[in-house]
């Protein structure tokens, strides 16, 4: 137990060291290459922090345990929407740029049906069983090839003004020190490393404590281990928000989930067929579900805002269904 403990610890230490990291690393880069915080988050911090899920789903695939690779996917997604944005906003309302909700979060809830319809073969298609079969694996890696190319595209594009998409970004970057290049690229690959191998640590540790307590392994890998593999998201985007970094914020939580689906999901499925398991059509719906209502809060209320008050209802949302989660894996 005690080892369990410092496990547990020492993870958590070393995800909030290397989201302060990434942060300040990756923000120095932009400012070098011209290139938006926004487009920063949704590549560099997105994969980077996107790595746990990576590897456990891949890993689980190829062990044959597809209900934790496609539970893993579903419930870090449904994390970073419900949790990590709602988290954010009450520690610092997010201002939310007009393009980012009319290009970047359409693609979160684009990515969420496209799950939700592949889940549903049985339903749609008359087939035996709900499985994520290798040409839909296919299909997601090249939607994931579509979006990087999107993002790159946007990239080149001339950005809004920034005292309108975030006048806090402009006090910061005014202030914000200056890295010499090498110290950038230290922080940034110091920074990713700490994060995944803290959330490493942090998932065993967490893991062994619940098994030690009587928790079962089913709600291990529907709660623990998808909030374990988020924990560098939430880092990574409450630090970059803390420092006015919004749009890195937003686009860690953006491209994380569509690098879930896409890339992670499309690697897992088409090395294997992914039969869904206990992965159902509440989780898929309440996945698609959190994406409308991340858009629906950032384009409505507050003035593109997402306040104080609806991060609270994000993360009420998230309680309620990991409660229903609970009550269902323990009935």
């Amino acid at each position: 137990m005690i080892i369990s403990l410092l496990s547990l610890l020492g993870g958590l230490v070393m995800i909030l060291a290397g989201a302060n990291y990434l942060t300040d690393g990756a923000s120095d880069l932009a400012r070098r290459m011209g290139v938006s915080d926004l487009v920063v988050g949704l590549t560099v911090v997105a994969f980077g922090t996107s790595a746990p899920e990576l590897a456990i789903s891949i890993l689980s695939a190829i062990e044959g345990s597809s209900g934790l690779a496609v539970g893993n996917v579903v419930g870090s997604n449904l994390f970073n929407t419900l949790v990590i944005v709602g988290v954010t906003a009450i520690a610092t309302p997010i201002v939310v740029r007009r393009s980012i909700l009319n290009n970047d979060i359409p693609m979160v809830v684009l990515a969420s049906v496209v799950l939700l319809i592949m889940g549903n073969g049985v339903l749609l298609d008359g087939a035996k069983d709900a499985v994520i079969g290798r040409v839909d694996g296919l299909i997601l890696l090249c939607l994931f090839m579509v979006f990087m190319r999107y993002t790159f595209t946007q990239a080149k594009a001339v950005p809004e003004p920034a005292a309108k998409a975030d006048p806090a970004a402009v006090n910061v970057s005014e202030n914000a020190k200056s890295l010499r290049l090498w110290q950038s690229l230290v922080y940034v690959a110091g920074g990713l490393a700490a994060l995944v191998f803290g959330g490493d640590f942090f998932v065993d540790g967490a893991s062994d404590i619940a098994r030690r307590m009587g928790v079962s392994d089913a709600v291990i890998g529907l709660t623990i281990v998808a909030a374990g593999t988020s924990l560098p998201e939430l880092a990574a985007s409450l630090a970059a928000a803390m420092k006015g970094r919004t749009d890195m914020a937003l686009g860690n939580v953006i491209g994380s989930n569509i690098f879930n689906i896409f890339l992670v999901l499309g690697c897992a499925a088409t090395i294997t067929p992914l039969p869904l398991g206990g992965i159902g059509n509440f989780d898929l719906l309440s996945l698609t579900g959190s994406a409308l209502l991340f858009w629906f809060f950032g384009s409505f209320f507050g003035k593109r805002t997402i306040n104080r008050a609806e991060g609270a209802v994000l993360v009420a949302c998230y309680v309620a269904y990991t409660g229903w989660l609970v009550s269902q894996a323990v009935g």
